[in-house]
This record gives C-alpha cells, structure tokens and sequence, in this order.
C-alpha cells in the first residue's frame, strides 16, 4: 500500500553569508615576519589600518575587537620568544595583531542538510493547532567540515512551518574542557578505540587515579615533539590526545538568538565534523526534559560517536560515548527509559540495525539485531533516520534504505512498545524516494532524516535533498498505521 505523502514548498538552503570569525595562523616563522612588519609601523600607520579592518568587518561579528584581542593572545607565546614585551604592545597593536590572526569561515557554504525536529521548550503564545519547534541541520562549509546549527520555527494548524527571523551574528561559545578524568575509564576507553596499550602504557603509568586534564595533555604534546617517533606512535599519542580534548562544555552568550548559536569543530576528535546530530527531547524518570543529540565526530581518519546535552540550548556538554558497541554511525536514542534502562538504536555493522540497553546514556554494550534490509531499495543497508517516536500503537522507527546505483529512500517500521526487538510491521515501499527534481545534489539520488516529530496526528518529516538542501513532508498517521499494521 502506497502512503500519501505531502511534500511542503519550503527549502532550507545553503547561505554562503553566514560566516564565523576563527583563528589563523600560518606556521611560526611566517608569523614572527608579520609581527616585525606590524611593529615597524608607526603608531598612526597602525590606527589607520586597524580602523579600516574595523570599519569592513565590525558589521559581520559580534564584538570582533574582542575577538582580535584573544586571538593576539594565541600568539603571546610567538611574540616573547622574539623578546618582545607582550605588555608593553599598545592595544591597537595587540588589535591589529589579532586581526591578522583571523580568518572568515563560511559554515553553510557548500551544503545545508540532514535535519532533525525536536519540540521546543517554549510554547507559549501559540493558537489553537500551533507547535513551537526547534530544527537542528548539518552545515558544511569550506573543506567539507561539517558544524550544527539551529532554526527556530512555528508549525500551523495546517502543518505550514513558518520561521522565526535568523539572527544577524555567529555567536562563539566560551569552551571549558573536563577538569579531572578517572584513569581506570579512560584505560578502557583506549582499548575500546583499539590503541595499542604498548604505545600508551608509559604516559598511563605515571599518572595519579584521578589525573587532570592538563597533565595528560601536556605529556602527550611532549612526546608528540620527539622526531624519532614511529608513525604508529605518533597516531596512537596523536588518539589518546583528542580523546582527552572530546569532554567540553560550551556556555552561549544569553543575549544571543538559538540561530546564532552554532556547535563547530572543537575537539580534535572532530576537526573534519561534527555530523549527522540526531536530536531526542528525553523524558527523564523525574520528568524533567533533557535534550540530547548522537554525532559522528570525525577527524580526516577516525569517527568517534559523541553525545550532546542540554536543558536549554544555552549550555551543552560534549562526552564521547563509551562502550564496546558505541562505534560507527547512525546512534539515536530512545525519547525515555524502556523497562528501566536507556535504549539506543544503532548499526553497527554498517548494514542492519540493532538496539542496546543501557544504565547510564553514555555507555553502550551488548547490540541485538532487530532488523536486517527485506526489500530491494534496502539491500544495500538499512538504518535509522532519527530516534524513534512513541505512538499508541508502538515505536514508529523511520529508517533509510540504500538500493540500486546507491539511492537513499526513506522507510517506516513499527515495534512493539515494551520491547522494541519485536518489529510490528515494516513498508513493503518506500515512504519517499527522491523525486526527478530531488536527484541533483552534492551525494545524487538521496533522500535522507535525522529526526522526525508528530503534530496533530501528523508524521512531521524534515528530510534532506541529495545532501544539498532540506525540505519537509507530512504525512497522516492514520493511514501510515493502515499501511504498517493491516
């Protein structure tokens, strides 16, 4: 039975406009010649070249003085090495510096998609019909690197999505990493990443129960000093030193819109992209709300999942998630404990999905299969588009299915409430499959979700267009559960 599927006349696009101020440095040497250049010029050169920088670029970023003043200080170390007083530089030189220190990244450049839909906390002021929702999407930008971002918006009676204005800045988020770590998790942590242990034992060794931090960090990056180091070594400290970078908080400024709040690579776990966030609004046995989201953090070489949490959009905390079976892609939570535990769906294997039960929501063992590709278009591989969503008549799992000339179509399945290993009903057909205008795109002949949500009883489905753009469908309930149930 073919479901009807209405597909809504809205397009997130990608918005090279939408820029973040970071951090540049081009090797030492090259910065050491900058500086001397800088300190040559005279205290009118310097005011004059600053305030044309400010005049061109203070319109684009919140408070950019203040970012050239710290991005200066990323450079202290470079500016005493050559016997400069770092405190004696007048600030307009420091600002000066600094500027020459930033650079312009366009997060949404090449590509705006894989969205996911979460109830927003706020639902105050609506009419009758209405859901205040927040949209979470994967933006790409130069160099693939992929950040997350957010969108607020308004869903009518009539399933129309209407957007609140985005704001007009990128806002930073201050970063503190975790403080203290114990060492018999992190030991197991290591093997569960497979790092050779002969290769981290020495540096594991002479560190206290409880180690801070710094005192890891700062013995990995002086052994990573060392030229005689094999590749493998240099690989495996290079691991150990982004696992300890991938525990952080991130505190958004309060005057700040969530448009302008954007989660970019931190960690060195995650410097080629934080993708694929697959937002849940989890209903804790209190019934307090938390917001969680799985990511793939990926580094050019290793994916690592990681868990985000926040109770307001706000603050966040980053944690690697920690198991044997927390690895690969395509995690996604379950909205609240089943039979006391955390559940999680995922694929381990690349090809079927499963699903884990926990006690803590970071720590995964023990995947069992509870659905394997049935249908041609899924022969390739099946797995989620997003945690499941809870229904009268059970889990409603959508799922993505890889079939010919390597096509993503998206499907929909059914488990049984008290124990979602028992699969209900599954469509025969996709639910959706690109359409001809839908083929086109930076990955061809991709339809593909990271979250979905129910409004009215209505399946409210935000999908990505051969990973380019996003878009939305609806579809009725009623004749979703007649296709998966009868």
């Amino acid at each position: 039975m073919r479901v009807s599927v209405e597909r809504k006349r809205i397009n997130f696009m990608p918005d090279s406009s939408r820029v973040v101020a970071r951090f540049f440095m081009n090797g030492e040497l090259r910065t050491q010649n900058l500086i001397t250049r800088i300190l040559k010029m005279s205290d009118d050169q310097v005011q004059q070249a600053l305030e044309q920088v400010l005049r061109e670029f203070a319109t684009r970023h919140r408070n950019i003085s203040q970012l050239f003043f710290k991005h200066c200080n990323r450079v202290r170390g470079i500016i005493e090495g050559m016997e400069i007083d770092f405190e004696a530089l007048s600030e307009d030189q420091k600002l000066l510096i600094g500027s020459y220190c930033t650079m312009e990244y366009s997060l949404e450049s090449a590509a705006f998609f894989n969205p996911s839909i979460i109830e927003d906390f706020d639902q105050s002021y609506l009419q009758k019909g209405e859901k205040r929702v927040i949209i979470s999407f994967r933006a790409t930008g130069e160099g693939h690197i992929s950040s997350l971002v957010f969108r607020r918006a308004i869903i009518d009676s009539n399933h129309d999505m209407h957007l609140t204005k985005i704001g007009d800045y990128i806002d930073l988020a201050e970063i503190s990493h975790k403080k203290l770590f114990d060492k018999k998790h992190f030991i197991k942590r290591l093997k569960e990443m497979h790092i050779d242990e002969q290769h981290s034992r020495s540096i594991m060794n002479s560190l206290p129960n409880r180690f801070e931090y710094s005192a890891l960090k700062n013995s990995i990056c002086s052994l990573l000093e060392d030229d005689q180091l094999s590749a493998e070594q240099r690989t495996a400290f290079e691991e150990m030193k982004w696992l300890v970078e991938s525990f952080y908080d991130l505190q958004f400024h309060k005057d700040s819109d969530i448009t302008e709040r954007v989660i970019f690579p931190i960690a060195e776990s995650e410097s080629n992209g934080i993708e694929d966030a697959r937002l849940v609004r989890f209903c804790e046995d209190d019934e307090t709300t938390v917001v969680y989201a799985t990511y793939t953090a990926y580094n050019g070489h290793t994916i690592l999942p990681k868990l985000i949490a926040t109770e307001d959009f706000y603050t966040f905390r980053i944690m690697p998630l920690r198991g044997n079976d927390a690895q690969g892609k395509n995690l996604a939570m379950f909205p609240k404990k089943i039979n006391g535990k955390y559940a999680m769906l995922s694929r381990i294997d690349g090809v079927n999905n499963y699903l884990m039960y926990s006690e803590s929501p970071i720590l995964w063992n023990n995947p069992q299969l509870i659905q394997e590709p049935k249908f041609p278009w899924e022969f390739t591989q099946i797995g989620n588009c997003g945690s499941p969503l809870w229904t009268e008549k059970g889990w409603l799992i959508i799922t993505h299915g890889v079939g010919p000339m390597r096509r993503y179509s998206i499907g929909v399945s059914i488990f049984k409430l008290e124990d979602p290993s028992i699969e209900l009903g599954r469509l025969e057909e996709p639910l959706m499959m690109p359409l001809e205008e839908e083929r086109n795109g930076y990955v061809p002949n991709v339809v593909y979700s990271c979250g979905s949500m129910i409004h009215n009883n209505k399946l409210i489905l935000p999908y990505a267009v051969s990973d380019y753009s996003s878009t939305y469908a609806v579809v009725d309930l009623e004749e979703l559960f007649s296709a998966l149930l009868d």
